[in-house]
């Protein structure tokens, strides 16, 4: 068995790490995107040119609500 993935206690991650396989949030890209237009999931900060992240905080808070 896996371990399951964990989030750092702050900071910023990419979507990679927040999409399943790798992260705790089973849905596609497609949907994750579709879902940030429309105000259901948290708005990235741009880092660079080409480097979109997402706050761990806006994170654990999504998956926190999606529990409750």
């Amino acid at each position: 068995m896996s371990e399951p993935p964990t989030l750092p206690q702050t900071g910023f991650v990419r979507l990679s790490a927040i999409l399943a396989p790798r992260g705790p949030i089973p849905v596609s890209r497609s949907t994750w995107w579709a879902g940030v237009k429309s105000g259901r999931y948290p708005r990235p900060v741009k880092l660079g040119p080409r480097i979109t992240a997402w706050r761990v905080e806006d994170i654990r808070r999504l998956i926190h609500e999606g529990a409750a």
